[in-house]
């Protein structure tokens, strides 16, 4: 039997959930929806992976979810390069050989609010360990090789045109389809959803070469580094980026493209790396390809039983590591409402809670740290300059390398002002301040029970009630609501001391996504409104 008459044998002809585009996002909603229980069918044209390295910061946010999806350890084998090159890396001015850099994307002082460490590897290794994790679920259909034709509206559904390996054409129904198809997204335009661009006419080139000496030239100035960005002053504030993929000598670059180089057009990219580097070193090219610099919000995540997640709903240029997080965020949020819904426990105001929570939260990040850094970066560039004020240049410099450590007190996406949260002024934004407070609409931080686990590891599946010597009778009044609305409630009760204590509240309803719902001193006066509410079903 061919391959395709293998895969046409399980193919449904309907499946709650189509997910179009099996990159890293689709993988993770596949894997979030397949340990829920929920059945789902992932399509990708791909069936091998490329090469090109990407995506490759991922946050300590992100390996929460891998550690929950059962793949944190086989993800940290793939890494590429050894744990002892820091995630972070630098800015240099002028020339990465120049003499003025400081660090930059400081995570590890936020590490103490998430339960895990920060990652960093190409994408298509972390592709290569979610597929592997998708193949082991029994409620995922995966279809590597397989490619989407079209999709259209089927009723109060979903229907796909889908052509396998083959060639042979097949028809897919189903109650939601997800587009995870990249930034230009077919579901996006057949659902006709709008975006609003922010066009920096700039065309950006990225390019990936090999290059032991360059290692050797870094290694001795900058030991231990694995990113390197340069701010030259002929640029307007657009980095120049270079990133290590291995120690074999590999790299990644992207920067606006120099005059003369285009798609389709020879063009000899060695000056301008010397140029950036400071220095001649002998490389090889192993791909060039162009991409225009934008940001692209679509106006709304949903459009009936159309959703849109990662570069389908959000997209911008590769600065500061958002990218891939993000999207990896919106599969973690949309995951667990489909699932509740698929099993009866969502009401009908979760489903549109997706795109109310997960949009403003990229339109914050976007504004308030990529689109601002750049700004930045050109203001400085154009005020201060060492050669017509060494002093003042050199304390604007200082101010900028401790300033690149305010991240503590910055990027934290939150969901305050949410339909689905209590609390909280509103609206949902990346710009926060971690707190071991538990707030509404935050982020739970860990923190370690008395039996050695770590909280995250407590917590169920659906809901949970942290009760923290909190009182009996509200802990069985919670239990009573969420067996009269038919919710998954876990009850975590421990003593509010050990660390515990920090998150100054006695009773903590966590969502399935680890944030916070609602919060108290004492057991409220309806417990079944508050989860109803967190639920979608107020």
């Amino acid at each position: 039997m061919s391959l395709a008459a293998e895969a046409q044998a399980v193919l449904p002809e309907r499946t709650p959930t189509l997910i179009v585009g099996g990159g890293p996002v689709g993988l993770g909603l596949a894997i979030e929806l397949g340990q829920r229980g929920a059945p789902c069918v992932v399509v990708e044209r791909q069936g091998a992976m490329h090469a090109v390295p990407k995506g490759q910061n991922l946050t300590q946010r992100t390996l929460e979810h891998f550690h929950r999806w059962g793949v944190e350890t086989a993800l940290r084998a793939a890494r590429t390069i050894p744990p002892e090159y820091g995630i972070g890396g630098l800015t240099a001015y002028g020339t990465l050989l120049g003499p003025h850099s400081y660090d930059w994307l400081q995570r590890e002082l936020v590490r103490d609010y998430y339960m895990t460490t920060n990652e960093r590897l190409p994408q298509y290794a972390t592709e290569t360990v979610l597929r592997r994790r998708v193949r082991e679920l029994k409620p995922v259909t995966a279809l590597f090789g397989w490619t989407v034709e079209q999709v259209g509206r089927d009723g109060e559904g979903a229907v796909a045109e889908v052509s396998d390996p083959e060639g042979g054409r097949h028809r897919l129904r189903a109650r939601w389809l997800v587009g995870c198809d990249g930034s230009r997204s077919m579901v996006r335009e057949a659902a006709g959803i709008t975006q609003t661009l922010s066009d920096h006419d700039k065309l950006m080139v990225l390019l990936v070469f090999r290059s032991q000496a360059l290692h050797g030239l870094l290694q001795q100035r900058y030991p231990g580094k694995s990113y390197f960005s340069v701010l030259n002053p002929a640029l307007g504030g657009y980095w120049q980026f270079f990133g290590r993929v291995d120690l074999e000598g590999t790299w990644f670059f992207h920067a606006p493209a120099p005059p003369g180089a285009r798609p389709g057009a020879a063009f000899d990219f060695a000056p301008y790396l010397h140029q950036a580097v400071g220095a001649p070193f002998d490389l090889a090219f192993d791909h060039v390809g162009y991409w225009d610099l934008r940001v692209a919000s679509a106006d709304q995540y949903r459009a009936g039983p159309f959703f849109i997640a990662g570069d389908a709903a959000h997209s911008h240029p590769p600065y500061g590591g958002y990218g891939i997080n993000t999207g990896l965020e919106d599969a973690a949020n949309l995951g667990w409402k489909l699932a509740a819904v698929h099993h009866g426990w969502g009401g009908p105001a979760l489903l549109d809670s997706y795109g109310q929570e997960r949009r403003p939260v990229f339109v914050s990040t976007a504004r308030d740290f990529i689109e601002k850094a750049i700004d930045e970066d050109r203001r400085f560039l154009e005020t201060f300059s060492p050669e017509r004020d060494a002093a003042a240049f050199e304390r604007q410099w200082s101010a900028r390398g401790s300033g690149a450590r305010g991240e503590v007190n910055a990027f934290e996406p939150h969901y305050e002002g949410s339909p689905i949260v209590w609390d909280g002024e509103g609206p949902p934004s990346a710009v926060g301040a971690h707190a071991f407070a538990a707030r509404p609409g935050h982020h739970l931080a860990p923190q370690p029970l008395d039996d050695g686990r770590n909280l995250f590891d407590a917590l169920g599946p659906g809901f949970t009630l942290l009760a923290l010597d909190a009182d009996p009778e509200a802990v069985q009044a919670f239990r009573t609501a969420a067996a009269a609305l038919n919710l998954p409630l876990e009850v975590v009760a421990a003593a509010r001391a050990g660390g515990r204590e920090r998150y100054e509240a006695a009773l903590i309803l966590v969502r399935p996504d680890q944030f916070v719902a609602w919060t108290d001193t004492q057991g409220p006066d309806d417990p079944e409104r508050v989860l109803a509410r967190a639920a979608g079903f107020a």
